[in-house]
């Protein structure tokens, strides 16, 4: 009797995932988070008209969902000025990465990516074949000009942007990115994160013509819509492009509670402002955390902060040892010297409190563990 015959390149895939949640760090080390800061979720919730239509939704949950999308795609289209032919939805912006990188890259075909950016995009790069080539972060930003130079030199078919960034909540302006495009091989396409984008400053998304093929944004309910857990993700460019993500698309991947909560949500911009307001409260309070602690907030268009810890990686991951079992949850990035950071996402002054009241002895305890 023999198992499944994996083919070689899954046979040799790192048993390995890009996030550990919360959940599993509670359960292996015994701890139950009081404030829970790492995930970058939105805290504050959604929408209460996105609660009550998937309340309603579930009356009818025995029906499969649209696969078209049709009624999201016809108001979002509205608000981004395209048509639905340019919008595609998907189980977050992951799977959507994920259909987009089956979609372009054949094994060995080269991909770009920022050294440390956020790894899922290359965990599916790895898990269909394609060779990684990644740039190291400048200044604590991605660095645009030599992405693109790699691109061109590796001849690329993708190269991945986070605009702004995760891990370190840095931006780029919209006409920076616009005046970079020109340097982009051809046959490459950048696929632009775009997943904080409503918490930025005006003018961070680039004004780029909806059927320029060279790019494909990003966006997703998980971040300011607060629907982290309905998995509600879309990618809108070209319509040829997009089109094309139905050749390989789970039809049925975005359930019909979910579908109506996103609508819902989309729908209530009052909402939506509110939570804006409400994060520029808790990047200003994490600020005011870190500096009564001799730390430094880097600054963040997103709805976390990246605090520098003043020494290593070493010394980071000791401080966020020390949270944890204190019940607070944070992450940190994953490469140096970008890991010198922890990264502390907006909480309600509750949570807040609890990291005020818990990083003084947290930092003490790093300190003494790093010494001995």
């Amino acid at each position: 009797m023999t198992g499944p015959r994996f083919p070689r390149l899954i046979a040799d895939l790192p048993a390995t995932v890009p996030f550990v949640g919360p959940e599993q760090h509670e359960r292996a080390e015994g701890v139950v988070f009081r404030a829970r800061l790492g995930a970058n979720e939105s805290v504050f919730g959604p929408s209460p008209k996105a609660i009550a239509a998937l309340r309603d939704a579930d009356a009818e949950i025995w029906k499969y969902a649209d696969p078209s999308h049709h009624d999201l795609k016809a108001e979002l289209s509205a608000r981004l000025g395209c048509t639905p032919a340019n919008i595609v939805f998907g189980e977050g912006i992951d799977g959507l990465l994920g259909y987009l990188v089956r979609l372009l890259v054949a094994p060995g075909d080269a991909v770009v990516t920022s050294d440390g950016a956020y790894p899922t995009f290359s965990f599916h790069v790895t898990a269909y074949g394609g060779t990684l080539h990644k740039v190291r972060y400048r200044d604590d930003a991605e660095d645009i000009a030599a992405l693109f130079a790699k691109a061109a030199e590796v001849n690329a078919r993708i190269v991945y942007l986070a605009n702004p960034d995760n891990p370190m909540g840095s931006w780029h302006s919209g006409a920076a990115i616009q005046a970079a495009l020109p340097l982009l091989p051809d046959g490459c396409v950048l696929a632009l994160d775009e997943a904080y984008i409503e918490f930025a400053p005006e003018g961070t998304a680039p004004d780029i013509d909806i059927d320029d093929p060279r790019v494909i944004r990003f966006r997703t309910f998980s971040k300011a819509y607060g629907m982290a857990g309905a998995r509600v993700g879309y990618a809108f460019g070209a319509a040829d492009t997009i089109r094309a993500f139905d050749k390989i698309r789970n039809h049925f991947a975005m359930n019909r509670a979910a579908q109506a909560g996103a609508l819902a949500a989309l729908q209530d911009d009052n909402w939506l402002d509110g939570i804006r307001d409400k994060v520029v409260a808790a990047r200003a309070r994490i600020r005011e955390i870190a500096l009564a602690n001799g730390l430094t907030a880097l600054p963040s268009a997103t709805n976390f902060v990246a605090v520098d810890c003043g020494g290593d990686g070493t010394f980071a991951k000791a401080v966020l040892q020390a949270l944890t079992a204190r019940g607070v949850f944070v992450r940190m990035p994953f490469v140096a010297p970008q890991n010198r950071c922890i990264r502390i996402s907006a909480g309600t002054p509750a949570d807040l409190d609890i990291l005020a009241a818990e990083l003084p002895g947290a930092l003490a305890d790093a300190r003494a563990a790093v010494a001995n």
